[in-house]
């Protein structure tokens, strides 16, 4: 067998494992709880594996060697610090007030606290941000499909058009076929899979790690004797990549311009104290995508041992995903001159280079793990958010709608189309994003994912927030006024408005205040949350609402 015929082999037997899943667990869904929550009867090592798998997606499969590539050094790893912290958080206050009140749709809680309106926005909040988060992921594994393009055919590499119409054939058949066991399998399907896919990914990072040292002279000592840069292999960033302007000094003050130098830069210790807390309290907290994992658990504990050692988990790998990029810096920087190595006008593009090179360097066999690793990662994320978007609408919104019969089989019936309605809203995202892309080769990954949820998840954990940590505070009103103005405050102090205007117009609509720093993504959940939180706290909860469960 050739080695191109290895690989396909590889990547045929997993996905003939992962639709059998999907039928196996076909039976088993005989109401909604069995469909969205797996019966509460998940092992907690299910649900730690299905929680790494939701966290590591294609996106973080590429994007982050491509982080590590660019940097060469860790401190994109520092973001752990305030992962973990935030899970401590999460597992003693979120996760127990969802057990007690035997929520589906986490949002439910708020009704119970608040009332219908700001269950309803929340959801809304949500089914908008994760479709557009999850949705711009997908076109990401689609890099492999251009490179091995390019591989196949050196002399007539695809144009940006026609990357468009390859990547989005691609994109729509993995779509497809993860909707099917998702929709068939319900919860049960999403997390068994997800174990076989975790699986799968840590083979893949193991034998990247070990075929890159292998082919640069000296294995890792030998890689670290051309790390020699200054900022090469750091561990930590306190201060800010992005100095502060003299001038701007000179204007407000040097304590202010070494804030804003923070606040402008992404990865510093103050970003993993403060910023990446805020953020994995959101998408761990707030989020139907990963709650929805956790409380499949058999009960809090399991849930929060689950949710806790899935923090540590990531250390290891998010260091070897980083050390992949480290790795490629040396061997295309220093070992192997290649001149045909996918380019930006910016210079190598680090968006590729992983790839690039399991398609270009890897053997046969090999290469199809790491293949099928990819597809891991983006099926095991894609199939939770089709879950989860789907259960979200139909207990938020479709049940409390449209008459329903409270038949349990027609409730799924229910939930299994709006799991197929929004595959298609998904892919609609993912093709919109991958046009995007293959027009403007320089953009980050990282940046595009975190980005889409970074205007609006902090206005939701301000609201979890209130309702969680007061009693009094917070009313129907006053929630969508703290909600709308953590939106508004994360798009001004993000210079949203002006760059889409620029994009449209040719320039800035409005000139910001001399003073104010353009935030990073890791600061906006931040920023979100303190300004819905700040206003909601001005208004007082009707006596009509439930006391805040403690």
């Amino acid at each position: 067998m050739s080695a191109v015929g290895f690989d396909f082999l590889i990547v045929g037997i997993y996905f003939a494992i992962i639709i059998g899943i999907g039928v196996y667990f076909s039976r088993r869904n005989q109401s909604v709880s069995d469909f969205a929550l797996g019966g509460r009867s998940i092992p907690w090592w299910a649900v730690l594996a299905s929680i790494l798998a939701s966290e590591i997606s294609a996106g973080t499969f590429f994007g982050t060697p491509g982080e590590g590539f660019r940097l060469r050094n860790y401190t994109y790893a520092q973001l752990m610090v305030g992962y973990l912290l935030a899970r401590l958080v999460v597992s003693a206050v979120f996760i127990p007030a969802f057990y007690k009140h035997n929520v589906v749709s986490i949002y439910e809680f708020l009704e119970i606290r608040f009332g219908p309106r700001t269950r309803s926005m929340a959801s809304v909040i949500f089914l908008v941000t994760r479709s557009l988060a999850s949705g711009s992921r997908l076109w990401v594994p689609t890099l492999l499909v251009v490179v091995i393009w390019n591989q196949i055919n050196p002399t007539t590499p695809l144009g940006n058009w026609e990357q468009f119409w390859v990547t989005g054939g691609a994109l729509v058949l993995i779509s497809l076929l993860t909707a099917a066991y998702t929709a068939i399998g319900g919860i049960k399907a999403v997390i068994w899979t997800d174990v076989l896919q975790i699986a799968v990914l840590f083979g893949a990072l193991g034998f990247s790690v070990w075929y890159l040292l292998g082919h640069i002279p000296g294995g890792w000592e030998g890689a670290k004797s051309y790390l020699t840069g200054p900022h090469d292999l750091k561990l930590w960033e306190w201060k800010g990549d992005v100095p502060a302007d003299p001038e701007f000094v000179k204007s407000y003050g040097a304590v202010w311009g070494e804030v804003v130098s923070v606040l402008q830069s992404e990865f510093t210790v103050w970003a993993a104290l403060l910023g990446s807390l805020f953020v994995t309290l959101a998408t761990h907290g707030t989020d139907q995508d990963m709650v929805q994992r956790m409380l499949t658990a058999k009960n809090k504990h399991q849930s929060g041992m689950a949710t806790i050692l899935s923090g540590l988990a990531d250390i290891p790998i998010t260091y070897a995903v980083i050390t992949i990029g480290i790795l490629l810096s040396v061997y295309y920087g220093h070992v192997v001159n290649d001149p045909a190595l996918p380019m930006t006008a910016k210079g190598p593009d680090n968006t590729r280079i992983f790839p690039y090179f399991v398609v270009d360097v890897m053997p046969g066999g090999l290469r199809g793990l790491v293949i099928a690793g990819v597809l891991a990662t983006t099926m095991g994320s894609l199939g939770t958010a089709m879950n989860s978007l789907a259960t979200s609408y139909s207990r938020d919104f479709h049940f409390r709608w449209f008459k329903t019969s409270e038949d349990s089989h027609a409730r799924v019936r229910v939930i299994k189309l709006s799991t197929v309605a929004f595959a298609l809203v998904l892919i609609s995202v993912g093709l919109a994003t991958a046009f995007v892309k293959a027009h403007n080769p320089g953009l980050s990954i990282i940046g595009i994912i975190l980005g889409s949820f970074g205007y609006t998840y902090g206005s939701l954990l301000g609201i979890f927030i209130v309702a969680l940590f007061t009693e009094s505070r917070g009313s129907e009103t006053g929630n969508l006024i703290a909600m709308s103005s953590g939106i508004l405050f994360v798009a001004w102090l993000s210079n949203l408005p002006n760059d889409a205007w620029s994009m449209v117009a040719g320039q800035p609509l409005y000139s910001n205040f001399a003073w104010m720093p353009v935030i990073e993504f890791p600061w906006r959940i931040m920023a979100g949350t303190l300004a819905t939180v700040a206003v909601a706290l001005c208004f007082k909860t009707r006596k009509t609402a439930t006391d805040a469960p403690h």
